[in-house]
């Protein structure tokens, strides 16, 4: 029998983005930003920085590169969830809107820390309203697809389970109505993970 699949977000639900910001930071400035609000959802918040024009933006996007996008640190847990999940019989992938050319350097991250995953989908941007992972989504048919922003939960396909991961609640855009169309929220992937487990009609 095919096994079932959960689609996973990366940043906010298997990887620290927002504590790789800071390295970044530190990376194309040479200092380390200090920690402002552990809980703030968005880095630029939490760790109390100035938003960023002309040629200094240009300078923090640089750092922003292959080394970059293959050395996030994984969030707490998380890898201990995924291979709880991939224990229990689920096949992972990882569905990302990061682009497209990097995404073998989110691959070799998620596989240098021990993330039982083999197949990353980078979907690139989107400005069509619809979520930039939609079409992957629905190509991928899992399960559940697991995301830590509301948004991007815009046009999945209606047969998917919708999680949502919340954290940084100070600042977080998973507010309002769209609420409604989730099916479970969750502090966490390992929270995910165990509450999953205990679902019958997702296994």
């Amino acid at each position: 029998m095919k096994k079932p699949t959960i689609a996973l977000d990366a940043d906010g639900v298997l990887l620290d983005y927002s504590l790789a910001y800071a390295h970044a930071w530190q990376r194309a400035f040479g200092i380390l930003p200090q920690e402002i609000d552990p809980q703030a959802y968005w880095p630029m918040q939490r760790w109390g920085v100035d938003q960023l024009t002309g040629e200094r933006r240009q300078q923090f996007r640089d750092c922003m590169d292959e080394t970059f996008w293959s050395t996030i640190p994984a969030l707490d847990k998380a890898v201990e969830a995924c291979h709880l999940l991939h224990d229990a019989g689920f096949h992972l992938v990882c569905v990302t809107a990061l682009q497209p050319q990097f995404e073998q350097a989110r691959l070799r991250n998620l596989r240098d820390l021990g993330f039982p995953i083999e197949t990353v989908i980078a979907t690139g941007g989107d400005v069509s309203g619809r979520s930039p992972k939609a079409n992957a989504v629905d190509q991928l048919a899992p399960v559940a697809f697991v995301d830590d922003y509301l948004p991007y939960f815009k046009g999945i396909r209606p047969d998917v389970h919708l999680a949502l991961i919340h954290r940084g609640r100070n600042g977080t855009p998973n507010v309002g109505p769209d609420l409604d169309a989730v099916h479970s929220q969750h502090e966490s992937l390992w929270e995910f993970s165990e509450w999953v487990l205990k679902q019958p009609n997702l296994r």
